[in-house]
């Protein structure tokens, strides 16, 4: 397991009260800011994960727990209804994301907005978001990393017109909140609401007839 370089300027603050509070000869708050900094460091743990192979298969983004299934429009990724599959992180997940399919990535748009509850609903449209939008042999997918109340910053390590394989990394939220993954209305959902998943390993889509 190795941790995302954005983990540093959070968790070298407490290492350094750690190493002050031991040379005041104050060891209790000493161990308590130790602990601090690993707990900090564990929020951006990258643990390593084998997406599974085969073709029609699309794997979740995100770790966390179902938050809804739903069909829906989404203009803002492609033609026609799709599947969203909405990811609640909670602050003990994992908060690193990963391509749900391997694609091109054709756009990422940022869009400023509030920090409420990622699991209530609308947040999805009023919260702070970052949308990519992958071209998977000719079809549409995208990916929606979502703020809420812990949150506060998204990273993106891709660009436009960067390929990515299934599974691959290509960002995270700091401090957890929400993924919403998109896919076409030809795809069968493979998870239901309440489902634990995992980054880059569970399957949560299959092409029909795949």
């Amino acid at each position: 397991m190795t941790f995302a370089r954005e983990a540093w300027p959070f968790v070298l603050p407490f290492g350094l009260l750690a190493a002050a509070l031991l040379w005041l000869r104050h060891p209790a708050w000493a161990a308590a800011a130790a602990l601090g900094g690993l707990g900090t460091l564990l929020f951006f743990r990258v643990p390593a994960r084998e997406a599974p192979t085969g073709e029609g298969v699309v794997v979740s983004a995100a770790s966390g727990r179902v938050l809804s299934v739903e069909r829906l429009p989404a203009s803002e990724v492609g033609d026609g209804p799709y599947h969203r599959i909405a990811t609640f992180l909670s602050v003990f997940d994992v908060h690193v994301q990963r391509a749900p399919v391997a694609g091109r990535v054709v756009s990422i748009a940022h869009t400023p907005g509030r920090k409420l509850a990622a699991f209530r609903a609308g947040a999805d449209r009023v919260n702070e978001r970052r949308l990519m939008v992958l071209d998977s042999a000719g079809e549409r997918f995208g990916v929606s990393q979502i703020v809420g109340l812990v949150a506060r910053r998204i990273v993106t390590w891709v660009g436009e017109g960067d390929r990515l394989d299934r599974g691959q990394l290509y960002g995270l939220i700091k401090f957890g909140s929400r993924v919403d993954v998109y896919v076409p209305v030809e795809y069968t959902v493979t998870v239901q609401r309440g489902d634990r998943v995992v980054e880059g390993e569970t399957v949560i889509a299959r092409r029909e007839g795949a």
